[in-house]
């Protein structure tokens, strides 16, 4: 879907300069000016870098509600942002996913970003580290959602927008309301200092979830860790490519928050 940019009047362009240049002189970098970025359109997304937050609302036909992101801070390759959001479910949707608003590196049915920059695809078997941090938190009663890493991958290297992945991994650090994973239950694995359950589901293509035991609000990670446990599980085969990782939000329904930060990720 296509979404025009809305022109701006030269009293609005004379205004967002003085805003710049305030910003500018107090020692604020432009993406720290925090909600003024706020995007509230399905699919608005905004530009962070190697990175764009996408108000990914893919669910919002089983519900009734509004949500928003915005960016806060940037500094390299660390980046800061919020999203807040407001669901009720219609009849018989209790259980289904309204949005996964959050941060996308690499593919996500085509390339929004410098691909170059991304360092992606990376090839499973080359065992390349991908390492990751990522400090947030949730506010209170945040209704029935998640906190959650989703990792996209293909047989290929050159995956674009018309190519359906092969396999996706969740990581989840957070649940709350009862919250729960598609599939069901492999196994369990103790992986980067905790304890994560594995489930096994099929939407077209093979989705694997690690749902971690105790919930956090920060972690290091090296999500390679996650698809070589499925490698040795027989699951997942060492010639499939990671092509997009993105980080964020399942909500299912509820009013609530998610801000982040600090978070990164770091390949090779």
């Amino acid at each position: 879907m296509q979404h025009r940019r809305p022109r701006l009047s030269k009293k609005a362009k004379t205004m967002l300069a003085g805003t710049v240049a305030l910003a500018a002189a107090a020692g604020v970098t432009v993406a720290q000016a925090g909600e003024a970025s706020k995007k509230c359109g399905a699919f608005d997304t905004v530009t962070m870098g190697k990175y764009y937050v996408n108000n990914n609302l893919w669910g919002q036909d089983d519900g009734t509600g509004t949500q928003c992101v915005w960016d806060t801070s940037r500094s390299g390759d660390t980046i800061g942002w919020g999203t807040n959001y407001t669901w009720t479910s219609k009849a018989g949707k209790e259980n289904s996913v309204k949005s996964y608003d959050s941060t996308v590196l690499g593919w996500h049915w085509g390339w929004k970003a410098d691909k170059a920059a991304t360092e992606l695809p990376v090839r499973v078997g080359d065992r390349k580290p991908v390492k990751t941090s990522w400090e947030f938190s949730v506010s209170s009663n945040p209704g029935t959602m998640n906190v959650a890493y989703d990792l996209w991958l293909h047989a290929k290297n050159d995956a674009d927008w018309q190519d359906q992945p092969t396999d996706e991994v969740m990581v989840w650090l957070n649940r709350q309301g009862g919250a729960g994973p598609l599939g069901t239950k492999y196994g369990s694995v103790s992986l980067d200092g905790a304890m994560w359950d594995i489930y096994q589901g099929d939407i077209g293509w093979k989705v694997y979830s690690f749902v971690r035991r105790t919930n956090t609000t920060k972690a290091s990670l090296d999500l390679g860790d996650f698809t070589q446990a499925l490698v040795r599980r027989k699951l997942l085969g060492n010639d499939k490519y990671l092509s997009g990782i993105e980080s964020g939000s399942e909500v299912f329904r509820g009013s609530g928050r998610l801000d982040t930060k600090a978070y990164s990720v770091d390949i090779g």
